[in-house]
């Protein structure tokens, strides 16, 4: 199990964006990372009128889940976290209208394909052992030089 202090260090979020609470499981040779998050009104996307997140934001979840994913792969090489950037979502499927407040989300992220520099990854969200949430993340890996170049116009 991997806390929230020492999954700082494997992501480049900051402050409201974090939104991992735990790694509560990772297989680098299978590629795959289990999350979890602890949905508050501390989060970024709370919205007070459902007292909850909306659940379009699972896909947010899940690219977190694959950047803690590239930090630890990066971690084993020394390096630290590096960005990676989202090009698309797809097959996405949604079965409920908002993550509830006092809930925690179990997100379920695995490597499907590496056609580098892309890389395509699926992720689930489960509530209390229930899919609610389903999708394809498409990323672009980039190299030290690009993400010097990306990160300075952030």
């Amino acid at each position: 199990m991997i806390e929230y202090d020492e999954l700082l260090t494997l992501i480049p979020h900051k402050c409201k964006m974090v939104l991992l609470n735990r790694v509560t499981d990772y297989n680098q040779e299978e590629k795959t990372i289990e999350t979890e998050y602890d949905i508050t009104d501390k989060c970024i996307f709370y919205d007070t009128e459902i007292a909850g997140i909306p659940a379009w934001t699972g896909f947010e979840f899940i690219a977190q889940s694959v950047s803690a994913i590239i930090g630890l792969t990066e971690k084993a090489k020394g390096k630290p976290p590096r960005l990676g950037f989202i090009l698309s979502l797809s097959q996405i499927q949604i079965d409920i209208p908002f993550f509830k407040s006092g809930s925690t989300i179990k997100i379920k992220t695995k490597e499907t394909e590496n056609v580098y520099p892309i890389i395509y990854y699926t992720g689930e969200i489960f509530i209390k052992n229930e899919k609610v949430f389903s999708g394809r993340l498409t990323v672009m890996d980039v190299d030290d030089e690009q993400q010097n170049i990306l990160s300075g116009g952030l």
